[in-house]
């Protein structure tokens, strides 16, 4: 059983304080787009992970892989031995900002539920997302949506096409690392409530990409760039070769640039492969589906 899962960028990307539990309360509106993970369940004596692609040496094939612990969080649930085999198809930047770990988990999750006959309700399979991760659930519905609480709280929101280019930066950045970076920054300074802005969502459901341009937001920014320099470097090269607007993606250090057509898509990533700023890039349009068990 094989279920192909999509990418994300986050267009908007509000940060409020730390909570209690260490965790951030956020404004996270969510976009998936067309670069896609497939993960392959088959029947096996044992739980065990393979993985093949780009970078797929940086994913972790131990029960750490969040692929794994779907598998056997829902075989928890249903009182059942977690005997697959699960091969990630691996073409979502690895570490990079974009979802990809959480793309894995919510795949595994539709894809041993579909194996195993389970017929699992879709609650109850968002249930098990959010216990895997804040961007799990959004990886599982895909589309468009607004992401509340630490993000596991998804609400749809309208939105036209856009296309984005995609520049992979060498090696990785830990999220719980860009989040500590952050507080640091934010030390002593009084953080408002995360609220979705109402003119970017307007634009998102506008598909004008203009506006859309003038509404990105990303409070993480600027800490991926202190811990990462050379981010803006990427980040002026995309914008020099004509995209409308750019910014890190998630936690990062993928940069993601928007751009008004497909045309543009192609000179700007090609501009940004010929500047040295970065490992390689991808070319993507938004919205795309969430998580489908492929034929």
């Amino acid at each position: 059983m094989t279920v192909r899962v999509p990418a994300k960028v986050n267009v908007q990307l509000a940060v409020g304080a730390a909570r209690p539990d260490g965790f951030h309360d956020l404004a996270n509106v969510f976009l998936a787009v067309s670069l896609f993970d497939e993960v392959t369940a088959t029947p096996a004596d044992s739980l065990t992970v393979t993985c093949t692609g780009p970078d797929a040496d940086q994913v972790p094939l131990d029960r750490t892989n969040l692929a794994a612990r779907a598998a056997e969080i829902l075989a928890g649930r249903h009182g059942i031995d977690p005997a697959v085999h699960l091969h990630i198809a691996k073409n979502i930047p690895v570490a990079g900002g974009m979802a990809g770990g959480s793309a894995d988990g919510a795949a595994a999750l539709l894809a041993c539920d579909a194996l195993w006959g389970l017929d699992t309700p879709r609650a109850e399979l968002l249930d098990i997302c959010a216990d895997l991760g804040s961007d799990v659930p959004f990886s599982l519905v895909g589309g468009a949506a607004l992401g509340t609480g630490r993000g596991e709280l998804l609400t749809p929101v309208a939105a036209g096409t856009f296309h984005w280019v995609f520049a992979v930066a060498d090696g990785g950045l830990s999220t719980p690392a860009v989040f500590r970076e952050f507080d640091r920054l934010t030390a002593g300074t009084a953080i408002p409530a995360p609220e979705a802005s109402p003119a970017l969502l307007a634009a998102l459901a506008s598909g004008d990409p203009d506006a859309l341009a003038g509404a990105l937001a990303n409070d993480l920014q600027p800490a991926a760039l202190s811990l990462r320099p050379q981010l803006a470097d990427t980040l002026a090269a995309g914008t020099d070769a004509g995209a409308l607007a750019a910014l890190v993606s998630g936690s990062g250090p993928t940069t993601a640039f928007l751009v008004r057509d497909p045309e543009s898509a192609l000179k700007v990533a090609a501009a940004l492969e010929a500047s040295g700023t970065c490992r390689t890039t991808r070319v993507a349009a938004a919205p795309a589906p969430g998580a489908t068990v492929l034929p």
